[in-house]
């Protein structure tokens, strides 16, 4: 039983309040002045204060910044006659629960205290309902998906009650999880049919080759000053998490599109920066593509990318590329901005969320911290909020700046290894495999046997690509259970999944 404290020095004029909040199950004592109140607090625990503002010796606010002081844990509703402003504003300012004027009816006071000590369980248990009654017309979109933008619809959906659940600690959150997986089993069914005819139709959706010329240069075209911001590896549930940060700057636009395979960073972000498929890269700018074996890094060539797009669609906008890899660089950044106020483009590589995922395979405390989707979202809002990002989000809206935000891929929790063998230079991801001679079962992958079919180059005329779907992952049978136990439970990206390949792209229109 929830037990109350309520101070009023008309104590007595409110039995019947008092007697209805006991009806309904809260053990009320009554103590006439704030001193009493404190000594009250001191010898026992409560876990709400009902406070009068207007009572003889200390003050309610006097009493409620003790309360503050030594109950930090305690929500104090106050219950005034008074009505002037600056009262409730320096109420406002002591953190209180919630302000309610004289005279109030019982029904008012208990709102304000379900509020206050319930709020977290009503809308556990409501949310829980609402999604029970939403599950099976969920699983008929999933059963009825035949579209890519149908299954973006699932996935916005799965999302929206992802987030939903977590917050209140639902019990419904493994009830969703198995829905997912069901998703993700049809999505993965879907691309393996529509893929080749993606990258090969006229109708193809908006992948990651044609982001710059659908949706940065028209804005370029309107005269608008554009920032192509990339944030390597963020998902839409890391989005939704973060974009209350930016609404204060920026109105905002949100889309998905679908990256092109492998939904990795050579392959999918060299896309989105030369504005072709990898095949074409490799083939036009031959010294610009990284093949898998070899020792340089895979995304060393990005601004000289983005440079032979402007070129062939004979674009002369000046840009700027940087790319923070870490706090320090952010800081650097936002502070450059004012100088280069009037680049009319800026591309922005941001790494974060990709070291997180590194470091979450290779570090056992980052395991723990991010042990799960939810804690995933949690630990990028986070850092989201605490560094230089969102100031320099509040710049770029200062200095008149539309941004493109989006990503290159998602990442996927992956749970079920998959053997595969292949020889020296077959590439390590996890989530996908390219070489000659790969063995493994046809049927727990999806192949390209043909790689220049699917805009993909092929380092031997023998090379073949793999996908891994859903939550599997390739393992090889040398040192087999030391890498299962390793990488499973483990974010990695590649393959086919909701969360690999439909990603977000967001428009932010900065407010006026």
């Amino acid at each position: 039983m929830d037990k109350i404290l309520w101070a009023d020095d008309e104590i007595d004029l409110l039995k019947p309040h008092i007697l209805f909040l006991k009806a309904k199950g809260y053990d009320v004592t009554t103590v006439s002045n704030g001193r009493d109140a404190l000594d009250a607090l001191s010898e026992q625990p409560f876990s709400l204060v009902l406070l009068d503002e207007n009572m003889p010796g200390i003050s309610g606010l006097e009493t409620l910044d003790l309360i503050n002081r030594d109950h930090p844990d305690i929500p104090v509703i106050m219950i005034t006659k008074s009505e002037e402003e600056n009262i409730m504003d320096q109420a406002i300012g002591n953190s209180i629960a919630d302000y309610l004027i004289k005279p109030v009816n019982p029904n008012q006071i208990l709102l304000s205290i379900k509020k206050n000590l319930h709020s977290r369980e009503i809308v556990s248990v409501r949310t829980s309902s609402d999604y029970q009654q939403e599950f099976g017309n969920i699983s008929s979109l999933i059963n009825m998906a035949s579209s890519l933008d149908e299954w973006m619809d699932v996935y916005r959906e799965l999302v929206r009650w992802e987030i939903k659940l977590a917050e209140t600690s639902s019990p419904m959150e493994e009830m969703l999880l198995m829905q997912k997986r069901d998703a993700n089993a049809g999505f993965c069914k879907f691309v393996k049919r529509s893929y080749e005819n993606w990258v090969s139709s006229d109708q193809r959706p908006l992948m990651s080759d044609e982001i710059f010329r659908r949706r940065v240069f028209p804005l370029l075209d309107e005269g608008k000053k554009v920032c192509f911001f990339l944030i390597d590896n963020f998902r839409l549930d890391q989005w939704r998490v973060v974009q209350s940060l930016l609404s204060e700057f920026f109105n905002v636009s949100e889309d998905l599109y679908t990256t092109i395979l492998p939904t990795s960073t050579q392959y999918a972000r060299n896309a989105i920066f030369a504005g072709l498929m990898p095949a074409d890269i490799a083939r036009m700018y031959p010294s610009l593509w990284v093949e898998e074996d070899e020792d340089e890094g895979l995304n060393i060539h990005e601004a000289e990318l983005i440079q032979t797009q402007l070129d062939r669609f004979r674009r002369k906008d000046k840009f700027v590329y940087t790319k923070l890899n870490d706090s320090t660089m952010a800081e650097k950044f936002s502070a450059s901005l004012k100088a280069n106020k009037d680049v009319p483009l800026q591309v922005v590589v941001l790494n974060f969320i990709d070291m997180l995922s590194h470091a979450r395979t290779e570090s056992k405390m980052i395991r723990e911290l991010a042990n799960s989707d939810a804690a995933y979202r949690s630990i990028t809002e986070s850092w989201f909020r605490h560094s230089a990002v969102v100031e320099i989000f509040r710049q770029l809206a200062l200095l008149g700046y539309t941004v493109v935000l989006t990503t290159d891929h998602g990442t996927i929790r992956v749970e079920n290894p998959i053997k595969v063998v292949g020889d020296r230079n077959t590439n390590t991801n996890l989530r996908y495999k390219v070489g000659k001679n790969l063995n493994y079962n046809p049927r727990q992958v999806y192949e390209i046997l043909k790689p220049a079919r699917f805009g993909l180059p092929a380092p031997n005329l023998s090379s073949s690509f793999i996908f891994a779907t859903n939550e599997d992952f390739f393992s090889y049978p040398n040192n087999y259970n030391y890498y299962v136990q390793y990488y499973t439970g483990t974010f990695q990206h590649g393959g086919i999944s909701l969360q690999e390949m439909l990603v977000p792209l967001v428009t932010l229109s900065p407010k006026s």
